[in-house]
């Protein structure tokens, strides 16, 4: 199997290049608005946000879980197990009728490193009907199984898309 060598993208002013960030991942608060919408109604809105940075990933926002809306996080079937966060709980979103089954997740007993993670909740964006970081609209990482969110503020290239499973 022939190995491609990866470009990073030079990140202009006020970007952040995902090929700087750790590996193991690092938590890093985030005072930026965040709003997510789902079935047409605000689900969660806070500028109490951290950000879970790891190298060749956009940034994962995980939000308290006071942030939503009461009601439309509910749990859903399925685990996982990060190798640096430990298991990951899913839950399903749901608002005005739309359902997104296993659209979010959480930490319940992060490990060692990541406690900071407890009580807070992840969104899958390309499930939603919108997510935003201080008003700019945020694209999906590529893939079905990452959770990143995209903005103007990071670039990449980002793993997800086709060929970079081994990255």
């Amino acid at each position: 199997m022939k190995s491609e060598r990866i470009e990073p993208i030079l990140p202009g002013p006020g970007q952040e290049s995902v090929w700087d960030y750790p590996r193991p991942p690092r938590i890093e608060r985030s005072t930026q608005h965040v709003v997510i919408r789902l079935g047409g109604t605000v689900i969660a809105d806070t500028t109490d946000a951290v950000r879970v940075l790891e190298t060749s990933h956009p940034p994962v926002y995980y939000l308290p879980r006071t942030a939503f809306r009461p009601g439309s996080l509910v749990p859903a079937a399925g685990r996982s197990i990060c190798e640096y966060k430990g298991q990951a709980a899913y839950l399903s979103v749901v608002a005005r009728g739309r359902r997104e089954d296993a659209a979010a997740w959480t930490y319940p007993a992060p490990w060692s490193g990541y406690e900071e993670l407890a009580d807070r909740v992840a969104v899958y964006p390309g499930r939603m009907d919108s997510c935003t970081v201080d008003g700019e609209a945020v694209r999906p990482q590529p893939g079905d199984f990452y959770g990143g969110w995209i903005t103007s503020r990071v670039v990449g290239p980002f793993k997800g898309d086709p060929g970079t499973r081994g990255w």
